[in-house]
């Protein structure tokens, strides 16, 4: 089983940055995962903003490119997304996600963008507000 834990949240002045990490246990191997980001706002479905696969390639959602970075560190069994230029729009639970990756079959990273509910494993969340 994999455990998934969000942190670095909080409230963030618009045009401000912020940075979420999410570190993960329990999986054979964290470079065999994909790994997404997934915020919801009140109110909303859950959106995927950014993931990246075991080889470090990555994909963002039109709404944050330029704007967000994510990035993943096996050896610490950690995700990153770095978040700059902040918008009111960007508020929300963000969710640390992950699904088995083989390279051989679909593209899991960006299916993860399109549609964050084929992840297998969620984290508890972490909520940002940005705040005009």
């Amino acid at each position: 089983r994999v455990q998934l834990v969000e942190s670095g949240g909080g409230e963030v002045q618009a045009g401000g940055s912020i940075r979420l990490s999410c570190t993960s246990s329990g999986g054979d191997n964290h470079s065999r995962y994909c790994m997404g980001w997934s915020p919801q706002a009140p109110g909303k479905e859950r959106e995927g903003v950014a993931a990246v696969d075991g080889d470090c390639s990555t994909d963002y959602g039109t709404s944050v490119k330029g704007r967000f970075t994510v990035s993943r560190d096996n050896a610490k069994n950690t995700l990153y997304l770095q978040m700059n230029s902040l918008k009111p729009e960007d508020t929300g639970m963000y969710f640390c996600t992950a699904e088995s990756w083989n390279p051989s079959e679909y593209d899991v990273v960006h299916a993860m963008v399109v549609n964050p509910n084929v992840a297998a494993y969620w984290g508890q969340g972490t909520q940002v507000t940005v705040a005009s």
